[in-house]
């Protein structure tokens, strides 16, 4: 990205018309945002990049709001993402305030020569294309070419700061909004409120799934970075829970847009932060200390032997921590983004987001490649095992059952083992997925779109429940012998 205007002169290529525009009352054009800078976002809901880098254009808005217009340009990575509908309810839930154009056919993608997300595109007051980046990481480089731009054109006369209407915030009246993760402890269910950026402890009976009671609100209900007590304590998009098995009154939650893991107390009423600091960091290859190493995005954990096992969406890695709570370790991953399977230390994750174990092994939910995978966890990640059950590699999706060779998911979060068998919350095909490892099969056991971007499924003794994000709420599901009952979860204050 240029730190200086003085380059040659390349118009920006105008927005087609005829294409969908959200965050605005009207669709925009390049030639009637003369006079302000513009910055294009090139982003895909599903992405962990594009999700990091918000952060930092909402710094750049509010630093510079008569001068800059941010634009998000979604160009869907998945069919599910193209809808105009689920930007919408991607946009809500990321809290967006910006426009954003559904650029489903990639035109605008095309025009610009973007080749990854996210990717930024930056055009000056008069309508010329004067620098693009990819990838995170770039706030300190966009302030400086946006205040280049500026202060040039202001200066020259070409500057003239205005301001677009700010679109009214979603209205959800509904107790949960976007909920992502749960469990189950007997009757009660432990939920992350993930946009209300708190947890919900609630008591729930199996004999009467219909229904549940809000026991307990763990935090304020406002975005940071808190310990405390239950009511004082602050989150940011907290994603996956567990009650500890070795002791039911404490929970630990991944406080995924803190980077951090949170324990919570339920017999002395608190809150407090056992890894992460709350800044952002990269991948984990050598044991380090839990309170002082930077996290990246854990979106799930598990406990087995005695370990914690965490999904660290963001360098696409399962890293552990000890008993003690003390210590870090890596287990799988390269951080290189893709599906490679072999030793721990080699094998290749995209995006881990969901995790469940038999026992012995540990699977996880994959999501940017579509795919359920196996680790057998090792003494050290060149003694620990990657294998692909179903998926085969990150632009290979779809919504398909059978043989695992030819079934086909699209970018499931939760996973739960069952008895020998894999459900699946098979999230941007919106349905629940039955895996059988053994005969080597997939089935759906929901049908259609019964549920809305399902992002985890727990058990209780013989009833499920399903976190399905999108409806904001929690779904009971029933066995039957003719098939599968489906029922909402009243939730009560």
């Amino acid at each position: 990205m240029p730190s200086s205007p003085r380059i040659p002169r390349v118009s920006a290529p105008e927005f087609p018309s005829g294409m969908d525009w959200l965050n605005t009352p009207r669709p925009l054009s390049l030639a009637a945002l003369r006079g302000r800078v513009v910055l294009l976002d090139f982003w895909t809901f599903c992405c962990i990049n594009c999700m990091h880098v918000l952060p930092d254009l909402a710094y750049l808005e509010e630093k510079y709001p008569d001068t800059l217009t941010v634009i998000g340009v979604h160009s869907a990575k998945f069919s599910n993402e193209g809808e105009t509908q689920q930007i919408q309810k991607a946009i809500d839930r990321y809290g967006i305030r910006h426009p954003v154009l559904n650029d489903r056919d990639f035109t605008v993608w095309n025009a610009y020569g973007a080749h990854a997300w996210p990717t930024f595109a930056l055009i000056d007051p008069e309508g010329n294309l004067v620098g693009m980046a990819s990838g995170e990481g770039k706030r300190e480089v966009l302030d400086q070419a946006i205040d280049s731009l500026v202060t040039h054109h202001r200066s020259n006369g070409t500057l003239f700061p205005s301001r677009l209407p700010v679109p009214k915030k979603s209205d959800v009246s509904s107790l949960l909004h976007f909920p992502g993760k749960l469990d189950i402890d007997g009757n009660r269910v432990l939920v992350s409120d993930t946009a209300h950026h708190r947890l919900l402890l609630l008591d729930w009976d199996e004999n009467h799934p219909e229904t549940a009671r809000v026991r307990e609100i763990v935090g304020q209900g406002s975005p940071g970075f808190e310990d405390g007590s239950l009511s004082q304590a602050r989150f940011r998009d907290p994603q996956g829970v567990r009650f500890d098995p070795r002791d039911p009154l404490v929970a630990i939650v991944a406080d995924t847009g803190n980077h951090a893991l949170r324990k919570i107390d339920f017999r002395t009423r608190t809150v407090r932060t056992i890894a992460g600091t709350g800044v952002q960091g990269w991948a984990l290859f050598e044991p380090s200390p839990a309170r002082t190493t930077l996290l990246n995005s854990p979106w799930d954990i598990l406990f087995l032997d005695g370990s914690l096992y965490i999904a660290m969406a963001g360098p696409h890695q399962i890293i552990s921590m000890d008993g003690k709570e003390e210590t870090l370790y890596p287990v799988a991953g390269s951080a290189r983004e893709d599906l490679v399977d072999g030793a721990g230390d080699q094998a290749a994750l995209a995006q881990p987001s969901g995790l469940t174990t038999d026992g012995s092994r540990i699977y996880f939910a994959d999501s940017e490649t579509s795919s359920v995978r196996e680790l057998l966890p090792g003494p050290t990640p060149r003694e620990s095992r990657v294998s692909t059950l179903v998926g085969m590699g990150l632009f290979e999706f779809g919504d398909r059952d059978g043989d695992f060779q030819i079934a086909r998911l699209q970018h499931p979060l939760g996973i739960l083992w069952d008895d020998g068998l894999l459900l699946v919350a098979d999230t941007y095909n919106h349905r629940i997925r039955a895996i059988d490892p053994k005969n080597r099969e997939v089935v759906s056991l929901t049908e259609g779109r019964s549920l809305d971007e399902p992002s985890d499924i727990k058990k209780g003794r013989s009833v499920y429940l399903i976190a399905n994000t999108n409806a904001h709420e929690i779904v009971f599901l029933l066995p039957s012998s003719g098939g599968p009952v489906l029922g909402k979860v009243d939730i009560l204050p």
